[in-house]
């Protein structure tokens, strides 16, 4: 059974990662990325002070999570500099212990400077955990953000969660700019 669900799992993956949004595709992706940034910001007002300040921000408006033991998540989104679409990406990342469940959840990353953009925009597939350093807004951070508290290079924000499963995280994703 484990290899089984293994198996399906790592061809998910493959597909995913080797999927390029097309077309139409890239229409919706840019649609649904750039209504979910503006209902984060809307709705949070850390999102929407670092907004402000932000180089770009990289928006994933639909990740999908589930796993039995192993898990993964999967997703595609937008890199927004301004108004202007700077890049198309796709996460994944791949999970083992106690889980199961499903979920879909968005991300959106605030990338603060112009050095922690260039390291996603050059690097092959950013591991978040190697590189920039990133910070994960929960609820109670959000509450105390102001703008002298900006201090790190990139910051998280995981929204819409829907589905039965324990805990989102974004740790341990490897994000990869797809060829337009």
């Amino acid at each position: 059974m484990k290899r089984i669900l293994v198996l399906v799992m790592a061809a998910t993956f493959a597909l995913g990662a080797a999927a390029a949004p097309a077309g139409a595709a890239d229409a919706e992706l840019v649609r649904n990325s750039r209504r979910a940034l503006d209902s984060l910001t809307a709705t949070n007002q850390a999102a929407r002070q670092l907004r402000k300040k932000a180089t770009a921000v990289l928006v994933f408006p639909k990740m999908i999570k589930a796993g039995f033991l192993f898990g993964g998540q999967i997703g595609d989104g937008v890199l927004l500099e301004g108004d202007r679409v700077a890049g198309y990406y796709n996460s994944v990342a791949a999970s083992y212990g106690l889980q199961v469940g499903g979920q879909v959840f968005g991300y959106a990353l605030f990338f603060m400077n112009a050095g922690a953009l260039d390291y996603l925009k050059e690097s092959s597939g950013w591991e978040i955990g190697s590189g920039p350093s990133v910070v994960v807004v929960d609820q109670g951070m959000a509450k105390s953000f102001s703008s002298t508290t900006l201090t790190q290079d990139v910051y998280a924000f995981i929204f819409d969660q829907k589905g039965l499963m324990a805990g989102v995280g974004i740790q341990g994703s490897k994000i990869t700019r797809v060829d337009e």
